[in-house]
């Protein structure tokens, strides 16, 4: 069956899109290149990849769609919300309407953002959406035009990752262990925002692959979160890092950011059900990325 992963030059979307293409299927990345940063991977891995915007440009068509494309900056959505809103949102609704024209199975990654500040613990996929920042907003009204076709029968399944790290996962949009292992590569200690006592949940980015690929095989439908069920305080992954790299520094605080969830753990016994279990453990996927040379 012929994939087609938007964003699949992309910290998430390359994963995915290396991934399946060793399970067997036939797989086609498209990409702008605007933000992407795995191009070269794709080709070691023999995944073809085609420059073109899903904003604006036609897709290839395809059996099973994963759209992984997006701005995932909170604090960058906050100054740039129209740029947010017609890259994750109204773009969406233009692959949405693809998928179902071609009466394909459409996978959107969208995001825990979609949640807001939890009330109650673990976030399970029926907790009330009300995001607290514009980049969140904009993965909800991507999850609503998925819906919206669906209501017009497209088959699809929606995936929620929580705090997601591994390799590859670099540059200014990235996240806090890419940061904090970043600066203990060079001898620098972590900079915390807010009093570090903020929980989350940090799941591997091979596992969020390996849950997108157990949904495509089986064309599960549905929502389900990405998570490991555990959840780590952001001084606790600063004290980790600083041991594993051997750093004797303290932590640097800073105030906390606009739209930042103060505690937020996955419910994922959805994802469960369908065979798959989170792998890698935080303290080796952190290791992994201290002791490679990206």
């Amino acid at each position: 069956m012929r994939v087609v992963v938007a964003g699949g030059a992309g910290f998430i979307g390359s994963h995915v899109s290396i991934l399946l293409k060793e399970r067997g299927f036939d797989v086609v990345a498209v990409d702008s290149l605007e933000r992407a940063n795995s191009a070269d991977v794709l080709g070691e891995a023999g995944v073809p990849l085609i420059v073109a915007d899903v904003r604006r440009d036609e897709l290839p068509r395809a059996d099973i769609y994963v759209h992984a494309a997006a701005y995932i900056d909170v604090e960058e959505s906050w100054e740039r919300p129209y740029e947010y809103a017609v890259n994750n949102a109204a773009a969406t609704l233009r692959l949405a309407k693809r998928a179902l024209e071609a009466s394909a199975f459409l996978v959107y990654v969208s995001s825990a953002a979609v949640y807001g500040q939890p009330k109650y613990l673990p976030v399970d996929e029926g907790h009330p959406t009300e995001p607290t920042s514009p980049y969140g907003l904009t993965k909800l009204w991507g999850e609503q035009a998925v819906f919206l076709y669906g209501g017009a029968g497209l088959r699809h399944a929606v995936v929620r990752p929580f705090n997601v790290y591994g390799p590859r996962q670099r540059g200014p949009y990235a996240g806090v262990i890419a940061r904090f292992v970043e600066r203990a590569k060079r001898g620098l200690p972590p900079i915390i925002y807010g009093d570090g006592e903020q929980t989350r949940d940090f799941i591997h980015v091979s596992d969020v692959a390996s849950l997108i690929a157990a949904i495509v095989e089986r064309g599960a439908e549905g929502t389900y979160n990405a998570g490991t069920g555990r959840a780590v305080s952001v001084a606790q992954l600063a004290r980790l890092i600083a041991g594993l790299a051997g750093l004797d520094a303290d932590p640097m605080y800073a105030p906390s950011r606009p739209g930042d969830i103060r505690h937020s753990v996955a419910d994922i016994r959805r994802a469960r059900a369908l065979g798959w279990e989170p792998r890698i453990r935080l303290e080796e996927g952190v290791k992994q990325l201290l002791d490679s040379d990206a």
